[in-house]
């Protein structure tokens, strides 16, 4: 299973709207999820910690998560949003490979959404403060009544193949001998397949055809959707782009499968990637097809 999909959690769309079944929701049978700021909080067993209502504030602002096993479940929303990136909190990396799928993606799921509101207390088109409605589902704005929403930031990963070779990258924050697939945004008036030859070509001035989707993953570092693709190189012959990659290589099979195959360590100049990212199921799948 990819990481950070497959949640357990019933969103309960049609309890959002309803502000007197969330209201009666919010009693001794609701669930906490607990957080340290964006932080998951632990048990004893390394699973997601949950407590009641009673362990906030009267004051926090509680998101609707959903309903887990029939009981209505609650994220609290912290003072700060996220900070720094991902790679620079080594909670989350811990968090990502201890917990189990299903807690991983409830706690994907939630931390997106906290963050976002962490991160929106003020309305984008007046400045005014803004409140949580619909369960956490939305914001409005207390001056001018603008609506604004939890997003999701499409991003493009992708496999570049040439020769039976694939075309992997290094990013300077990336620990040493670790590649991964070339990925970039999705611009403004882009679909997929243009923001996949876009970025290839501007980080590794690869011209690329025959573009396809794979498969997608949550990732909530603070809200992107992994879109991952397939495309095959018009030639070999690469320019790179040194603002965005430290370093890009062709690999070929034989050395993909022996870097899989060495684990965590890796071999040679190459680690695998981490199983909890996307790129690691999209580079097994054309090891494996």
């Amino acid at each position: 299973m990819i990481a950070f999909s497959g949640s357990p959690i019933d969103r309960a769309d049609n309890l959002r709207c309803d502000p007197a079944a969330l209201a009666g929701l919010m009693d001794w049978r609701a669930r906490l999820l607990r957080l340290d700021g964006l932080m998951p909080a632990l048990d004893e067993h390394g699973g997601l910690l949950w407590g009641t209502l009673a362990d906030c504030p009267p004051e926090a602002e509680l998101v609707f998560l959903g309903l887990l096993d029939g009981r209505p479940c609650f994220a609290p929303v912290p003072m700060h949003g996220a900070d720094g990136p991902a790679y620079a909190q080594p909670q989350v990396w811990q968090a990502m490979q201890t917990l189990s799928p299903a807690d991983l993606a409830i706690y994907g799921g939630a931390r997106s959404l906290v963050d976002w509101h962490a991160r929106h207390r003020f309305c984008a088109r007046c400045g005014g403060g803004t409140s949580l409605v619909k369960g956490g589902w939305q914001r409005d704005c207390d001056g001018c009544g603008a609506q604004h929403f939890p997003r999701t930031d499409p991003v493009t990963i992708m496999l570049v193949e040439h020769a039976d070779r694939l075309l992997l990258g290094r990013q300077p924050r990336f620990p040493p001998r670790m590649f991964s697939a070339l990925a970039g945004f999705v611009e403004p008036g882009e679909t997929i397949e243009e923001a996949v030859a876009r970025e290839v070509l501007e980080e590794a001035g690869v011209r690329v055809r025959r573009v396809r989707y794979l498969s997608s993953q949550p990732w909530p570092f603070p809200s992107q959707l992994m879109i991952g693709c397939h495309a095959i190189a018009q030639d070999d012959a690469l320019t790179i782009d040194t603002t965005e990659l430290e370093e890009a290589r062709w690999f070929t099979r034989a050395e993909l499968l022996e870097a899989r195959a060495a684990g965590p360590e890796g071999t040679g100049d190459l680690i695998f990637p981490r199983s909890f990212a996307i790129a690691h199921h999209l580079v097994t799948w054309w090891l494996d097809r």
